[in-house]
């Protein structure tokens, strides 16, 4: 005989009874049918007995509106012939219903006694309503009243079994019967006064379970509206997968946990008689499902399942006055029993100094109460803090036989969480080390759930969650290259690339549930997004609280780099393409750097001296593996050098500036280049990341520009240029008269940084430097005589680009 439990989704309607009954009738095995209340209707029931206990007459549209549902269905399974009996049965239920809750309006009161009966209507119309429905289908079977057969105490709400007597009844009623099938409600159950109990909420899980250990089944089967049970929830985790077959134990775990898909006490009667469990899905019943059973077998995993719960609250106990003092977390348990409170978590430490226990937040300020009371006098002498309590916690738990005998497990569940700037509150593990448990902030529930489940689950594969700011020219070019990669980034390095969000100047786009920008029409929606708010902005960021997050700035905007900090201390990576932050004070820079090394998160910004060139990481390099930097020479602006490569006197000045300017390869300001700055914030960038403490006043700029061209707009220094030809072409002929090159170069030397034109000779390695190609030479201990030499294009969108992506991926493997 198997034992077949429907829960409320798989009964929510007529549609999925009929689908009920579609998989009774391919049993070919004698069972035992076992359904939950019509989807929705135990809610409902307890919201008519609490309106009514608040005198508030809107119980009786509730109850209204539930006689409908009920009525609806009926008339949706039944032939019109077949419905009379059907629809009086729901009315005279009804109007007892309404007696009971007419009682609670009028008492005030509604006793755990009274709740009980209100919400036993909820099983015992839907399992009257699915007879019914099965009688026209020509199906023989016997319906059974939960309520005969299971005997509890009278611990309303929270009923327990007396399983001698409830056996023994159950037996007599359905083993010995000669019917083949037989159907029972769920959930309810009676005293030994026949007043009507309930085994608490999921209840419909534990009387299939009852029923299958009373008539020794083969098995239970347990449909609900998922694929059995899942690696995690799938509502969270868009990878979950099904876990073909588990422990009891595992499976009692991942219950406690917060995994709805079974009730955990369901286990207990079935595994006390070894009789598997299957938990199927109602709307897929060809799918296998899971089989939880004696076995610790399961597809080679370590870690089985990852569970959680939510609105947990922590409470700790500590003073030196607990040290050595036996008793204290007897006395500390015996005052939340006293108030039936559950500890879902404990924890303590080896001074015994404190101790912590987690429990659900809605008991927290009776559990303070009662604590605070329990010692009073220690209180009082000092000797012991006042309860502290923390709310807004959750609680994410790894579950698996197989931990206890593979080292490190914790080690890569803690390094995981960490390094997504997920905090670590209070942790537990049992003796059997079949759980680690872990109280963290509920705010990053669902980020932790997904970043365990990528390092357990989906080790090849990790997911990286980017937001662009600045999605113009260099950013236009990196979104083109995302979208070229995106495929070959997943099938060659596992890395799932999503563009979460984007913006300009003018607009900001982001997608919600899981989803990723259509990097297709990017442009489309973006210009048909909300306008940008910056602060608006950095906050969605934020608070998404995607694991993997990454923020790329491809702006040249001040406040878009102020916003790094508190980024960072999110533990969201950043890459900037902006030198702003960089090459701001060195108070700045240090802070950024930081934070970043504080909160497991990482600070970018390679671009910021060659574009797609690795010179910084090459410094980085050099530096980690021991050698000491002795000199940097660089020509560091690929615009300067396309300037003065195709300046011969020939075209004025004015015009290779302008041809720089629009072939994307200078600042919106040319100034900024030609002038000199941002050589300077690239020596002083690379000076920082060798190690020395330097600011922009620190370095000497001997620059060609007449002072004339730093004054008015854009379109004044371009005339000013004109203006001043004849200087131009001076130093040019200077330089060609004795067949020299004209570069702009950058160094730094025993702690002083410089930048200025110089005359390259022949035999330099600058000399041979062509278009907008960069150079950086690196002088050092290792490298005394022939200097480390990293050459290459240092301007253009392209090649920018290229280098953010670079970063991008590195903040995943660095």
């Amino acid at each position: 005989m198997k034992v077949l439990k429907f829960g409320g989704s798989s009964v929510a309607n007529a549609e999925n009874i009929q689908k009920v009954v579609n998989i009774v009738k391919t049993n070919s095995e004698s069972q035992v049918v076992v359904v939950s209340a019509l989807g929705g209707v135990t809610d409902q029931l307890i919201l008519a007995g609490t309106l009514a206990e608040k005198t508030d007459e809107a119980y009786k549209d509730v109850l209204q509106q539930l006689e409908k549902k009920h009525l609806d269905a009926v008339r949706a399974l039944l032939p019109v012939a077949h419905q009379s009996s059907s629809l009086s049965m729901i009315k005279q239920h009804f109007n007892e219903l309404e007696e009971v809750c007419n009682s609670v309006f009028y008492l005030k009161e509604l006793s755990l006694r009274t709740k009980d009966r209100i919400i036993s209507f909820g099983e015992l119309l839907s399992s009257k309503i699915i007879s019914a429905f099965m009688q026209s289908q020509n199906l023989v079977h016997e319906w059974v009243d939960s309520r005969s057969v299971i005997k509890t105490n009278s611990n309303f709400g929270f009923a327990a079994v007396d399983f001698p007597a409830t056996n023994k009844l159950i037996e007599a009623a359905v083993k010995n019967a000669d019917k083949q099938l037989f159907l029972a409600p769920g959930f309810i159950s009676s005293d030994s006064n026949n007043n009507t109990t309930t085994l608490g909420r999921g209840g419909s899980d534990y009387t299939a379970a009852i029923f299958a250990a009373a008539v020794n089944a083969s098995s239970l089967e347990i449909w609900t509206d998922v694929t059995g049970m899942m690696t995690a929830d799938p509502r969270w985790v868009l990878n979950a997968k099904t876990i073909n077959r588990t422990s009891y134990q595992e499976a009692m775990e991942l219950s406690h946990f917060g995994a709805k898909v079974i009730y955990p006490p369901t286990i207990q009667p079935v595994m006390q008689r070894n009789i598997p469990t299957w938990v199927k899905n109602t709307f897929a019943p060809a799918e296998a499902g899971t089989v939880i059973e004696n076995a610790e077998q399961h597809d080679g995993e370590i870690i089985t399942g990852i569970s959680s719960i939510n609105s947990v609250a922590l409470l700790s106990l500590e003073g030196a006055g607990m040290v050595g003092i036996p008793g204290f977390s007897k006395r500390l348990f015996e005052a939340l029993a006293s108030e039936k409170i559950n500890v879902i978590l404990i924890t303590q430490s080896s001074s015994e100094h404190s101790i912590c226990v987690a429990v659900n937040t809605a008991d927290a300020a009776k559990a303070k109460e009662a604590i605070d009371r329990a010692f009073e006098t220690e209180i009082s002498q000092r000797k012991v803090e006042p309860l502290r309590v923390e709310t807004d916690l959750a609680i994410i738990a790894l579950v698996g036989d197989k931990m206890k005998s593979h080292p490190g497990i914790s080690g890569r569940m803690f390094g995981a969480l960490g390094r997504n700037g997920i905090n670590v509150r209070a942790i537990a593990q049992g003796s059997s080390e079949r759980n680690i448990s872990t109280v963290i902030a509920a705010a990053d529930v669902k980020k932790g759930v997904n970043v365990l489940h990528e390092a357990f689950f989906e080790a090849s594969y990790k997911q990286l969650n980017v937001f662009i700011v600045g999605v113009g020219n260099v950013g236009g070019k990196l979104m083109d290259q995302i979208k070229q990669q995106k495929q070959f980034l997943l099938e060659h390095l596992n890395l799932q690339l999503r563009v979460t969000g984007i913006s300009n100047s003018k607009n900001m786009l982001f997608v919600e549930n899981g989803n990723e920008i259509d990097l297709d029409n990017w442009k489309e929606a973006l210009a048909a997004a909300p306008a940008t708010n910056l602060d608006e902005l950095v906050q969605t960021v934020i608070d998404k609280n995607l694991r993997n997050s990454v923020f790329v700035d491809v702006t040249a905007n001040a406040e878009v780099a102020a916003v790094y900090g508190k980024l960072l201390a999110k533990t969201v990576s950043v890459v900037a393409c902006n030198k702003i932050a960089a090459s701001s004070s060195y108070e700045s820079y240090s802070r950024l750097k930081s934070l970043a090394k504080e909160y497991n998160a990482q600070f970018r910004f390679e671009t910021n001296v060659g574009a797609g060139l690795p010179v910084i990481g090459t410094l980085n390099d050099l530096r980690r593996s021991g050698d000491k930097v002795n000199k940097i020479e660089a020509v560091l602006s690929g615009t300067l050098n396309f300037v003065f490569n195709n300046y011969d006197g020939k075209r004025s000045f004015a015009e290779v500036v302008k041809q720089a300017q629009d072939e994307g390869y200078t600042e919106p300001d040319p100034r900024l280049d030609l002038g000199g700055t941002d050589v300077m914030r690239k020596i002083m960038i690379l000076a920082r990341e060798a190690g020395e403490r330097i600011e922009m006043d620190d370095i000497t700029n001997n620059g060609f520009l007449p002072a004339t061209c730093f004054d008015g707009s854009v379109d004044d220094f371009y005339k000013e240029m004109a203006k001043q030809e004849a200087h131009f072409k001076a130093i040019y002929e200077e330089a060609a008269a004795k067949n020299c090159k004209l570069k702009f170069v950058a160094s730094f030397e025993n702690g002083k940084a410089s930048v200025g034109l110089r005359h390259i000779p022949d035999n330099s390695d600058f000399y041979h430097l062509y278009g907008k190609d960069n150079i950086v030479l690196f002088s050092t201990q290792r490298y005394p005589e022939q200097p480390l030499v990293v050459k290459g294009a240092g301007a253009g969108a392209d090649v920018t680009a290229s280098g953010v992506f670079a970063d991008i991926l590195r903040v995943v493997a660095p």
